[in-house]
């Protein structure tokens, strides 16, 4: 009768401490807007990410040029996919490489000339176009808060293998950015 006491308790004890596991459930996607290009450039840049693991992602950005002239930034256009490696023990966290290709539609903006012989500038408001693939490499680090908010800079830059016009087309293209955004 002891023996079936003791047996009872020792079953109920094990049962009441018993703990459950929780799963902790991983947040994959990413929404950004790169905020440097917008105060400096005056682009909007968009880019989505999904984490793979906790040490590579892969995503995409899309650019566009919201003024006409007078920027420094030729590109009209950009659409740009990524691959990056983390270096962190944290998940998807801190330092990365990134990998990137692009396309992206470079326009004409300086289209005009100096007229030495009337002493006068003369715009030719030129709309030509160059179609561009461009492969490079970034650097940058990612942080994210408890409640997913995300901060992010990155700095690198690409070469354009193919241009649809040699004439006005960039070599390099950049790519820059400091980013808010949102884990889900």
């Amino acid at each position: 009768m002891k023996n079936l006491v003791l047996i009872t308790l020792l079953f109920i004890t094990t049962i009441s401490f018993s703990q459950e596991e929780k799963e902790t459930i991983v947040k994959k996607h990413e929404l950004k807007a790169n905020a440097f290009n917008l105060i400096v450039f005056k682009t909007a840049d968009f880019s989505y990410e999904y984490l793979i693991d906790s040490e590579s992602s892969f995503g995409a950005s899309l650019l566009f040029n919201l003024q006409d002239n007078d920027n420094p930034y030729y590109e009209k256009f950009a659409f740009t996919p990524f691959y990056r490696r983390y270096f962190s023990s944290k998940y998807a966290w801190g330092f990365f490489i990134e990998t990137f290709g692009m396309y992206n539609v470079q326009k004409d903006y300086d289209g005009g000339y100096y007229d030495y012989t009337n002493d006068v500038y003369v715009n030719r408001s030129s709309t030509e176009e160059s179609s561009n693939i461009a492969f490079g490499i970034s650097v940058g680090a990612k942080f994210v808060s408890k409640n997913g908010f995300i901060f992010e800079f990155f700095g690198g830059a690409g070469r354009n293998v193919y241009s649809s016009n040699e004439r006005f087309a960039t070599e390099i293209v950049p790519r820059l950015g400091a980013s808010l955004g949102y884990r889900f």
